[in-house]
């Protein structure tokens, strides 16, 4: 061979050299990457990876590595943080104290502990994560095995003494926008210890984090909003909802609680700041019903607001400008659900709620047969309100159809509940749907409903309840005229059940029924000391929103909140437990019998047509049982094969928040002798 051939021979060789070494390097730096996320690690040590990616200061960063903060959420906001999304970061970014760049595996949901590989965690994340967190109740081996020991006072704590603790920070705050904003805060801190102590102390916290104070916090939401808890998406997001349901962490949803704010309790329409309402319905779905925390997704659908104070005020969170309507709206809504059943399956349960009366009706009769949805405004505060007539009628010793059924309002609320009474007529004691309807008188803001009004017209959901009478519009008069013995307001109308309509109302009654049902309590239509007070402490009562013990008349009243909280969660559980596919009258009915028989003597001696709110994790159970034995006798059940025990499998599903049981620590085992000698 000739020198010169040897030359360019070695040149080539020491350029191959080169080029594999480059190479070599390049491919480890990116399989390093690919395969941490691969494997599943939620947080790798990128410092060397990085090394030779990382961007001198001032110039543009190349790295696609996103660095999540304290909350887990990545700097820009985003909750759908993926390791090829580009991201700007800057080399003082990386080295600040305390934050590690961070992998963010797609698609691994932060659900329960129980579902979580311990090669995703590192000691950190217990601290980050309110899932995970358990606050001082992490044992000395657990601190020291997390590298968290140090981080934490030595004192370690149980759960019992940290829910003491809370209880009493709580009731420091004499305003109940304050109490729910601790609770609000103690969710994000420790999830299982705020459910701990809603689920055990109901009667005094249930009104804090639901109505009547959840009316409060949405008026309020802007000004108090911290961190997301559920999505907000629009109508301008209209193509690409299914995007934005991907954002959301957890792929195992199977409750999803709805609004669009234009019917928020009595309040009217609040826009997005209604927000607070599937928040606070869910977190019932978890402490009342043991569903998954990580299985609940509330949304707020903002199309805008028609409050012009809300587009007014700086703080107001949502679109800046009126409701968009018509088939647009319609459009949304129904690509909302197409989305919805994309990502999630066919079971999820959608519950719509606060929707406008014109718009919940339409959206009930379009997709019950095509979804598993409900309208708690409609069905559910039906379903409770004629469990509280089912057991006035123990108090009475009555039956339906010895009633005469006057409403105040002719609402969602008002024409759900005289529905379920005429199907409980029926079912019940054999009167025939037409002659059941008779018996029930509607009136709204025009006066009495009645065939060929003149002034006001009728809608298609009011016209079944137009009798033939003379047109009237005053309540007290009307109250006169046909002598009602069950009186149910729900119109949001304060104060409409006077002095007058109730003594009326005990002239000719024994033991007139009164529902005062309108939230929150400053809509009532009449308070508790009102209602016994005027009837001489013989009226039958129940509030949507809760009232103090009454004591007159030489006895001791306390009267019962009829609230959606005791139907909701129960057919929310029945209904993901069962797969139910899609959820008929017939479930409402069901549950408002099964709580009616949880009423005992000793609750109705003391006035209460509801079982104790301290009960009431035993009766969403109690309701999920009958709705399944009857979902598996009708054949809507699709969860196989059929449990032969069904209670007893219902309660296996259900949400554990004590710390026992649920240890940081992975479980250790050893080897056989014989096997591990071949190691030494």
């Amino acid at each position: 061979m000739r020198l010169a051939d040897f030359k360019t021979v070695f040149v080539i060789v020491v350029l191959n050299v080169i080029v594999s070494t480059i190479t070599f390097i390049v491919v480890t730096d990116f399989c390093g990457l690919r395969l941490a996320t691969q494997a599943g690690f939620s947080e790798v040590d990128l410092t060397s990876v990085t090394s030779r990616m990382t961007p001198k200061p001032n110039e543009g960063a190349s790295a696609t590595v996103v660095v999540e903060d304290r909350a887990g959420f990545s700097e820009n906001g985003s909750t759908s943080s993926v390791i090829d999304s580009p991201v700007k970061s800057s080399a003082n970014t990386m080295e600040r104290q305390g934050s590690k760049p961070r992998l963010v595996v797609p698609h691994r949901a932060k659900s329960d502990n129980r579902a979580v590989a311990p090669s995703q965690l590192n000691g950190m994340d217990y601290l980050r994560d309110p899932k995970l967190f358990k606050g001082m109740a992490f044992t000395l081996e657990e601190r020291q095995a997390l590298g968290i020991h140090g981080l934490l006072p030595p004192r370690i704590k149980s759960l019992d003494e940290q829910a003491d603790n809370c209880l009493r920070n709580l009731r420091r705050f004499e305003d109940p926008l304050n109490r729910y904003m601790y609770m609000v805060d103690l969710l994000d801190r420790n999830e299982r210890l705020f459910y701990k102590l809603l689920s055990e102390n109901t009667d005094e916290l249930m009104p804090i984090v639901y109505t009547p104070t959840v009316g409060l916090a949405c008026q309020k939401f802007g000004l108090a909003f911290k961190r997301p808890q559920g999505l907000f998406i629009t109508i301008h997001d209209k193509g690409h909802v299914y995007e934005i349901l991907k954002n959301w962490p957890e792929t195992d949803v199977r409750a999803i609680c709805v609004t669009d704010g234009e019917r928020i309790l009595g309040l009217g329409d609040l826009g997005a700041q209604g927000m607070g309402i599937p928040v606070g319905k869910l977190a019932l779905y978890t402490a009342l019903a043991g569903i998954q925390p990580h299985q609940t997704l509330p949304i707020t659908l903002d199309v805008g607001t028609n409050r012009q104070e809300l587009l007014d005020d700086v703080d107001y969170i949502g679109l800046r400008h009126k409701r968009i309507t018509g088939d647009e709206y319609d459009a949304f809504i129904d690509e909302f659900m197409e989305a919805v059943v994309k990502r999630y399956g066919q079971n999820t349960l959608i519950q719509f709620e606060d929707f406008g009366n014109h718009n919940a009706f339409r959206f009930l009769e379009k997709y019950r047969n095509q979804y598993c949805t409900f309208n708690d405004d409609i069905q559910g505060t039906a379903s409770v309100a004629v469990a509280g007539v089912l057991a006035a009628l123990k108090a009475t010793n009555t039956k339906l159809s010895d009633h005469t059924f006057l409403f105040q309002g002719a609402g969602e609320a008002s024409i759900g509940i005289a529905n379920l009474i005429a199907m409980a007529m029926e079912k019940r004691e054999g009167i025939p749907h037409e002659e059941a309807m008779k018996k029930i008188w509607l009136k709204d803001s025009r006066g009495l409903i009645v065939k060929d009004r003149p002034e006001g017209g009728i809608t298609e959901h009011k016209a079944p309840f137009a009798h033939p009478h003379s047109p009237m519009k005053e309540l007290n008069e009307i109250v006169r005229e046909l002598k009602p013995s069950v009186l149910i307001g729900a119109a949001a109308v304060p104060k409409v059940f006077t002095e007058e309509v109730l003594k009326d109302m005990a002239s000719f009654n024994e033991k007139p029924i009164i529902f005062a049902l309108s939230n929150p309590t400053s809509k009532a239509e009449c308070t508790a000391e009102e209602a016994y007070t005027h009837t001489d402490g013989r009226a039958v009562f129940a509030s949507g929103s809760p009232f103090p013990v009454f004591e007159g008349f030489g006895k001791r009243y306390e009267p019962g909140q009829g609230n959606n909280a005791y139907i909701f969660p129960g057919v929310g559980l029945g209904v993901i437990t069962t797969g139910i596919h899609h959820i008929s009258e017939k479930v409402f009915l069901t549950s408002a019998e099964a709580l009616a028989d949880l009423v005992t003597d000793d609750d109705l001696a003391v006035g209460r047509l509801y079982p104790p709110l301290s009960d009431i994790r035993n009766i969403s159970v109690k309701i999920a049982t009958k709705i399944a034995q009857e979902a598996y006798e009708e054949g809507t059940a699709s969860t196989y094969p059929e449990p032969k025990d069904k209670e007893e499998f219902i309660r296996g599903t259900l949400y554990d928040y004590n710390y026992s049981g649920s240890s940081a620590l992975p479980k250790q085992y050893a080897w056989p002798e014989e096997v591990q000698k071949f190691f030494h």
